[in-house]
């Protein structure tokens, strides 16, 4: 990682991931599972940063950009584009989601979480490898 960007992004994928794991912790899944998803995308963030010197401006920017990095880089796991996506859903249900059934299971934040830390993991050791 050589930009300063790329490091804060990692920062705080660091600390999204911590807070995920306390809202697991306390049974918090939707804000667990938010934070998994928070995670992943920063740390998507640091990879479209640093190889295109800028951010995506929206989440869906995020994933669309990542998807086509992860296609020409086949070092990133092919599972993480899908990935990221459905972590999305985990957020979108717990800030927006009403009624019956609009939550987030334990189990599935707790997943979300593993996944986050595998994609969080993947990513920083990609960009150290290509310093």
């Amino acid at each position: 990682m050589t930009r300063p960007e790329t490091v804060a992004y990692f920062a705080k994928a660091r600390q999204c991931l911590k807070e995920a794991r306390v809202c697991a912790a306390n049974e918090l899944p939707e804000a667990a599972g938010r934070a998994a998803y928070l995670a992943a995308f920063h740390a998507a963030q640091a990879l479209i940063f640093e190889r295109a010197g800028r951010a995506a401006k929206s989440h869906n920017g995020v994933r669309s950009e990542f998807a086509r990095l992860a296609k020409e880089h086949p070092s990133i796991d092919p599972r993480f584009p899908t990935f990221l996506a459905r972590a999305y859903n985990l957020k979108a249900v717990a800030d927006y989601a009403i009624g019956e059934g609009a939550t987030v299971d334990l189990t599935d934040a707790r997943e979300a979480i593993g996944g986050a830390e595998e994609f969080v993991g993947a990513i920083e050791a990609l960009l150290q490898q290509n310093r």
